[in-house]
């Protein structure tokens, strides 16, 4: 029973450290590779929870910022309007910190 725990308290740590680590080198091997890199077409300019089933996102996308709701039901399209410069969204990020 001694050399059970034994082996138990060293191989769950070391199982930890091997996992951690491959996550650490896919992680290392994505960016190496490119995988996720470039441009985007979209992008989340804000989030605002309203409740904790319902959050309100703009979202940029071709030139265009959409305002969604995201709930347990899907998304839904509330407005839409041409993209602030992003100097102008920078300017009020500043301020509302």
């Amino acid at each position: 029973m001694l050399w059970y725990i034994l082996k138990l308290i060293v191989m769950l740590p070391l199982i930890g450290v091997l996992a951690w680590g491959c996550l650490k080198m896919a992680k290392k091997l994505q960016d190496r590779a490119g995988i996720g890199a470039g441009t985007k077409s979209i992008r989340i300019v804000e989030t605002t929870m309203l409740s904790p089933t319902l959050k309100l996102a703009v979202i940029e996308f071709h030139g265009r910022e959409i305002l969604v709701s995201a709930s347990r039901q899907g998304l839904t399209r509330l407005a839409e309007a041409p993209a602030r410069p992003r100097a102008e969204m920078a300017d009020t990020e500043s301020l509302s910190r």
